[in-house]
């Protein structure tokens, strides 16, 4: 059986009744968050190491706003700080200009644009099993709260909570529960994550797919020695300088309507990458996939000295904006559940290696676009080579004999200068280029 995890949003009925507590148990976690930021940078001043999330748990336990939140909802806080910094310290390894986390905190101004006082946001809260009271008949959790907030008997020493999902939707064998605050619309909302267990599918082939990451084309698939698709970013890029823009149009950076920029922004990223993923599954089983060989991008900001890589003003900008591991992540849940497994390779040399003959110069790509091998006299797409690379692997010296039986055929590579092209519309998901029509932000 295959273990897997869903999250269904819910929409919380008993509003009125539980937006206090949960007020109150949001703002704890934002001062916990502060508290633990101070605490790691501290540390990571007087000793250059960052503190893990049990040495927080150790150090802030007794702390009383470690007490503001159920222990095991304390712990979560802990546990995403520490992942935020040692996300933070990989990032500065090839990029200095990479800020640590930031404290929780909403400024507020006065029509002459004098900041008035600030104000603890109200961060996302997680309770775990030991938190949690499933009324599974009356669509009713029982959250458990912090000894902060205790106040009342013993009776209401919990948040009950009514919630609705969507039509269809069964909650069963639930394992945490998330408060999230919706800033747009100015209410709380419930995210519940729950375990299922599914067959084990069988693998839908033995062939293998790969995939180069980049920015111009976001993802370029080759599928087999005859099959290649390309899925350029436009839209993460469209979307990349019209909502900044629209953003700091705003009086206000933390207002209402920046806010919900800010959140729209969020969603279309995401919805972009759930919808690429779900695609070249699709693309994977119909084409008996049973590996996703995926480009690793560690080290894509760095050049061969370490030294950071200048990819121009908007390059930069789409490099460090566009989650690469987030859609990876993705992809291998939507993988796992077809079963197709997705490993991640190593990238190095892959852009300027020729898939055909093997012949390795930075010079035959004489394009962005474009890639000549003077060697075989091949001309083709320089994305889909570095994804046919991918594909066999060429760096992995189990794959290398197989790699080069290959590029000892003799290959057409009419599919490697004219792959398939997908765009992304808003209403359909992946779309042929020629039917795509909706371009606008």
């Amino acid at each position: 059986m295959l273990e897997v995890h869903r999250t269904h949003q819910a929409k919380i009925l008993n509003h009125q009744q539980v937006e206090e507590p949960l007020n109150r148990h949001g703002w704890s976690a934002s001062k916990l968050w502060n508290v633990a930021n101070y605490h790691s940078r501290e540390v990571w001043e007087e000793t250059g190491e960052i503190p893990d999330h049990g040495d927080l748990k150790d150090e802030l336990k007794t702390h009383p706003k470690y007490k503001g939140l159920h222990s095991q909802s304390s712990q979560r806080v802990l546990e995403e700080l520490a992942e935020a910094f040692n996300s933070w310290y990989g990032k500065r390894q090839s990029d200095d200009r990479a800020n640590p986390p930031g404290y929780c905190k909403k400024n507020y101004y006065d029509n002459d644009g004098n900041r008035v006082h600030e104000e603890h946001p109200r961060s996302t809260v997680t309770w775990k099993q030991n938190g949690i009271r499933h009324d599974t008949k009356n669509n009713c959790v029982r959250l458990s709260k912090g000894a902060n907030h205790k106040e009342h008997p013993k009776a209401w020493e919990y948040i009950l909570v009514e919630y609705e999902t969507r039509p269809g939707v069964t909650v069963d064998n639930l394992q945490q529960v998330r408060a999230v605050y919706d800033k747009s619309n100015e209410r709380w909302e419930l995210h519940l994550v729950c375990k299922d267990e599914v067959e084990t599918p069988t693998a839908p082939g033995n062939e293998t797919a790969g995939i180069d990451l980049g920015i111009s084309n976001f993802a370029a698939v080759a599928y087999s020695t005859e099959d290649a698709d390309l899925y350029p970013g436009n839209r993460l890029k469209q979307d990349g300088y019209y909502f900044p823009k629209e953003i700091a149009k705003c009086d206000d950076s933390g207002g209402k309507r920046a806010t919900r920029l800010h959140h729209k922004w969020s969603e279309r990223r995401t919805h972009f990458f759930h919808s690429l993923a779900r695609h070249i599954v699709e693309q994977c089983v119909e084409k008996g996939v049973g590996r996703i060989n995926v480009g690793d991008l560690e080290g894509v900001r760095e050049d061969e000295d370490g030294d950071s890589k200048n990819w121009g003003r908007h390059g930069n900008l789409d490099l460090h904006g566009w989650a690469f591991d987030r859609f990876t992540s993705i992809l291998t849940y939507k993988a796992k559940v077809e079963g197709i497994e997705v490993v991640e390779v190593s990238e190095r040399d892959t852009s300027k290696t020729c898939c055909v003959c093997g012949r390795e110069d930075d010079s035959q790509r004489v394009e962005r676009g474009l890639y000549v091998c003077e060697e075989c006299d091949a001309a083709f797409n320089a994305d889909v080579n570095g994804a046919e690379n991918i594909r066999h692997d060429i760096n992995n010296s189990e794959s290398n004999s197989e790699s080069s039986a290959s590029l000892d055929e003799d290959r057409s590579t009419g599919w490697l200068a004219q792959p398939g092209v997908y765009l992304h519309d808003l209403s359909r998901g992946f779309q042929p280029r020629t039917e795509v029509v909706d371009c606008k932000p």
